[in-house]
């Protein structure tokens, strides 16, 4: 049997991906998140890793990006600002770039895309400027292809996005207050012409009140699936 896509999720907004091509990938590592499995709790627990995607600043996607990049060796890929901070922490391996631009690594050819969000760090009392927030599309032969929103708001572009790559599998986070809720994310998830979503930023806190299954009952009329993981369960 062909290897298959695999999704691990992980709480929050932090999962990995094992591709077709055996290549594991590792995205906005949050591992003291409430809901992280403790047989996940450290860096060296999610060994092997080939790449780590960050999709912006803020503290629940990049808490981990430094020990997870230490311990596995993977290199950090990035929004230019982002790359610029992770280098200050001591990264070398960080692979910057910026809306629109498309690099190669584990396979796959990554371009970044817009996401309408934010992006900043806290250090003492000051507030780091660390670019605006991205998402990534990813594109691997005998691969869905694959379109990560990172935390965003609905905006019309998503149109484009799926014009342009079609992709097949959206991650788009559905918690509310700090980004889409399930309305918005249904909407966004039509736009985009995808045949699966997989909630991300949600279950976490309780303010963060959308939920995957909001979400499946406003895109059934679609026929679009949600993927209804629990941490730490992986989807093959």
């Amino acid at each position: 049997m062909a290897n298959r896509l695999e999704i691990t999720w992980l709480g929050h907004a932090t999962f990995v991906l094992k591709l077709p091509n055996g290549k594991r990938v590792l995205l906005d590592p949050w591992l003291g998140n409430p809901n992280c499995p403790p047989a996940f709790s450290k860096p060296d627990a999610l060994k092997p890793v080939d790449l780590i995607l960050v999709t912006h600043g803020h503290s629940d996607h990049i808490t981990d990006v430094v020990g997870a990049s230490r311990a596995t060796g993977a290199p950090v890929m990035c929004q230019y600002e982002l790359a610029q901070y992770f280098r200050r922490k001591g990264l070398t391996d960080v692979r910057e770039m910026n809306i629109g631009g498309t690099q190669e690594a584990a396979g796959l050819r990554i371009t970044m895309t817009w996401a309408s969000h934010t992006s900043s760090a806290f250090e003492g009392n000051d507030t780091i400027y660390l670019g605006s927030g991205a998402g990534f599309v990813l594109r691997a032969p005998d691969t869905p292809t694959v379109y990560i929103s990172g935390d965003t708001g609905l905006f019309g572009d998503m149109k484009l996005i799926g014009e342009l790559y079609k992709p097949q599998i959206a991650f788009l986070p559905i918690g509310d207050l700090y980004t889409m809720g399930p309305d918005a994310a249904a909407i966004a998830a039509e736009w985009l012409g995808v045949r699966q979503v997989v909630p991300s930023h949600w279950g976490t806190f309780p303010a963060l009140t959308g939920t995957a299954e909001a979400l499946a009952s406003l895109v059934a009329p679609h026929n679009i699936e949600v993927l209804r993981l629990q941490p730490g369960e992986t989807a093959r």
